[in-house]
């Protein structure tokens, strides 16, 4: 029986996390194929690692997770050398990127097959398939190409998330030390990364989880979180948890429910959730979550603009005026709102496009008027492939197309692209970009982010004092010494090199 390699491309430098989505994989085949992992993170020359196992000529199958951004400087040239070195293996992908892009993917020629979705039942339907020369063309959440043309299969329902195995932390453990996964950061010494739930029940125009769960969520029962988070607290001394999850906070009863469980064992937590949803929790339950120790969450605001979220298909009840209305509610509970802003969306003309953007820098500057504690992430709008989405439909009628080649992804303006920091859109001019970039950079000044833990006090005064004159008069223009004094201390933004 041909054995199994999966692959977690380096996505990071400097902290670690359990690659909790290959990890998945390898519970769905554990006890069935032999399977390793090589983690791109840990490894000084991964390809060389990957090489050692499939010199033995018992490695048929190649498991990829490949995110947008970083991930591609490993996956798309590793795949490629793959393909060349070893003919014979089958290179499969999932993960966000090659289920939004699946045609420069399989047009690559070095991708056989892509996870169009969650892989707990396709990857080992194929491999079964594959590995008795049975047909796959029936397998759900499969996409790859025969005779020249791409075939998508139709979408699995989701599987309820207690039904599944428990992910093999213990072998992990045999190829790298977890412990050394549990990173120092704002959260905690021994910080955790989980997922508890898959998907989101909203269909929000720029976001890539749509296109892949569309609106569907399934989320573990908060006794099996609880029950998996203390087995590592236990094994490999985890003191905090990053839930990882696209939206943990969609049903308030399993939300109160973990708080009241994890609350005994003193462990700070953060988590992803939507304004709207959490507004119509119960004060109660609120405060239940801070004394469990949930200490920040991360809220997609998008804008303080209700035009645009229309646009943005941002759906629920959200508003500007609730979006600055829940920062305030959120200070009397002492859990920083995280909230992330998308500046530069397409309009029919260039002031327009301006007028938008100084109106969510002014909004911005309100929400910490109202809550100084928030935290604040910048992106610039970048373009999701949402079929059937109005948004999309204007962003190509404005001129935008993604490479036709998977080799050019890794050019480093696409790079950044994929990082929300240039997005390459025709419609925003270099003075857009620049005012935005450099808006944040004197906000970052004037508020630095709680989460870069090896800035100072002294530091946060003199960056804050250097910041002042510029953020209260609005002068935001070659804010070179803030750079400056980012670059020599290493500022670290969370939304590139995480907490």
């Amino acid at each position: 029986m041909n054995k199994i390699l999966l692959f977690n491309p380096r996505s990071s430098n400097g902290k670690y996390r359990i690659p909790n989505s290959i990890l998945n994989i390898a519970a769905s085949v554990d006890g069935i194929y032999d399977w390793v992992i090589v983690d791109g993170n840990r490894e000084r020359d991964a390809y060389a690692a990957i090489c050692k196992h499939l010199k033995t000529g018992k490695f048929r199958y190649i498991g990829f997770t490949v995110m947008p951004g970083p991930q591609l400087k490993e996956a798309i040239p590793y795949a490629k050398q793959i393909k060349s070195d070893f003919p014979g293996t089958i290179m499969i992908w999932g993960g966000y990127f090659p289920s939004s892009h699946h045609k420069v993917v399989l047009d690559s020629g070095y991708v056989d097959f892509i996870i169009n979705g969650p892989g707990d039942h396709a990857f080992p339907n194929l491999v079964n398939a594959l590995e008795k020369n049975e047909p796959y063309e029936l397998i759900k959440n499969l996409a790859y190409k025969t005779g020249g043309h791409i075939i998508k299969n139709p979408k699995e329902d989701l599987i309820e998330q207690s039904t599944l195995p428990a992910l093999p932390y213990d072998k992990l453990n045999s190829f790298y030390p977890v412990e050394t996964y549990l990173g120092k950061t704002y959260l905690g010494s021994r910080t955790l990364a989980y997922h508890s739930s898959i998907g989101c029940p909203f269909t929000c125009s720029f976001c890539a989880v749509v296109p892949i769960y569309e609106a569907r969520w399934k989320a573990k029962p908060a006794m099996q979180v609880y029950k998996d988070v203390t087995y590592i607290k236990n094994k490999w001394g985890a003191n905090a948890i990053e839930f990882h999850d696209n939206n943990f906070f969609v049903s308030e009863k399993r939300t109160v429910e973990f708080s009241q469980l994890i609350k005994p064992e003193n462990m700070t937590w953060w988590g992803e959730g939507r304004i709207d949803t959490i507004d119509k929790y119960k004060d109660e339950s609120i405060a239940a979550m801070r004394e469990s120790g949930c200490k920040m969450i991360f809220f997609g605001a998008e804008t303080g603009n209700d035009k645009i979220l229309k646009q943005m298909d941002k759906g629920g009840t959200q508003t500007g005026e609730q979006i600055a209305r829940f920062a305030e509610r959120m200070r009397k509970f002492d859990i920083i709102p995280e909230y992330s802003f998308v500046l530069g969306t397409p309009a029919p003309t260039e002031k327009e496009v301006m007028d938008q953007i100084d109106f969510d820098i002014n909004f911005i500057k309100q929400i910490k008027a109202i809550n100084p504690d928030t935290e604040i992430i910048i992106y610039t709008y970048s373009p999701v492939p949402a079929e059937g989405s109005e948004l999309y439909k204007q962003v190509l009628d404005n001129g935008f197309s993604f490479p036709k080649k998977l080799e050019d992804w890794i050019s480093p303006q696409w790079e950044k692209f994929d990082l929300r920091k240039n997005p390459l859109t025709p419609w925003l001019t270099p003075e857009m970009i620049d005012k935005i970039r450099n808006f944040e950079t004197v906000l970052n000044g004037y508020y630095p982010t709680v989460s870069d833990i090896r800035l100072g006090s002294l530091k946060r005064k003199l960056v804050k004092m250097v910041s002042g004159i510029r953020y209260k008069t609005n002068i935001y223009h070659y804010p070179y010494e803030i750079k400056f004094l980012h670059k020599i201390w290493k500022y670290r933004q969370p939304e590139i090199q995480g907490f």
